[in-house]
């Protein structure tokens, strides 16, 4: 057997679509999808990220406004600067780049983002929506697995899902996801005394823990659906996931690959979440 891929950007550019028709929509309403994207400081990697985030508002049609900040800034400063754009009626997400400098308390800085605009899904009130199942805004990159999921046509009900990784931003909300539709849901972490025997159990695994070849094939239970979210570098310096790619393709049903399968639809998701966000003035 080997894996059918599950293409993140071929679903990615649907799900873009699909986010521009109805941007169109809310723009024949008067109304303009909004995103304010803050990035403090020169992190290499955070630039690429808030590059690529306010190349897809443009897009799909949305107005994007980018906030550069040196890494000097005071935490007051910012704080003061995410208070503004959530009393600025022309945005209707905010997000702050993170990591954030050392001096700053990111999880301060988050909670003073309104969790009307918390289009990243990481406020407090964001987090506990989910937890109830109450509306709400859900993290992006779990989002997009849910997505990936979805548009194989599987049926969570009734499956045992494993996750790898305990996260705030992916572990934690990524099992409550898969456990609202009905899967039986294991998280494992770094205290897990026996991994492998917890994945050979799985029907679904997600691996985001963020490093190289914490699932191997000899892991994997032939079949099983498998979600890379790792983003790490091989020994030649090639973008690679937390997954045996070429060993683990071998065995499971679906896989999705690194780079071209989850990292697309994060980004994706962003935009459906600001969406929702000006939708919801009109709803």
């Amino acid at each position: 057997m080997t894996a059918q891929l599950i293409d993140g950007n071929a679903l990615s550019r649907q799900t873009r679509e699909q986010v521009s028709q109805r941007v169109a929509a809310l723009k024949a309403k008067g109304i303009t999808p909004g995103l304010a994207v803050v990035l403090v400081g020169d992190n290499p990697a955070s630039q690429v990220y808030v590059r690529n985030k306010v190349k897809a508002c443009e897009d799909t049609g949305m107005h994007s406004v980018l906030e550069k900040y040196d890494a000097t800034m005071t935490e007051a400063d910012l704080l003061a600067r995410v208070e503004a754009l959530n009393n600025d009626p022309t945005i209707h997400g905010i997000l702050v780049q993170l990591p954030l400098p050392t001096h700053m308390d990111a999880q301060k800085v988050i909670e003073t983002i309104s969790p009307a605009k918390d289009v990243d899904g990481f406020h407090v009130a964001s987090a506990g929506a989910l937890m109830v199942g109450q509306p709400g805004f859900w993290p992006c990159t779990p989002y997009g697995c849910m997505k990936m999921l979805e548009s194989i046509g599987y049926n969570l009900r009734g499956k045992h899902a494993v996750v790898i990784g305990r996260s705030n931003i992916v572990g934690k909300p990524m099992a409550l996801m898969l456990l609202q539709q009905n899967a039986t849901v294991t998280i494992c972490h770094s205290a897990t005394p026996d991994l492998k025997a917890m994945t050979l159990q799985a029907d679904v695994i997600v691996a985001a823990v963020g490093k190289r070849n914490v699932l191997t094939a000899d892991m994997v239970k032939p079949g099983a659906v498998v979600l890379d979210v790792g983003m790490n570098r091989n020994d030649e310096g090639k973008l690679c996931g937390d997954v045996d790619f070429a060993g683990v393709k071998e065995v499971a049903s679906y896989i999705t690959p690194v780079p071209g399968g989850v990292g697309p639809m994060t980004i994706t998701m962003l935009m459906v979440n600001t969406l929702e966000a000006a939708e919801r003035l009109v709803a």
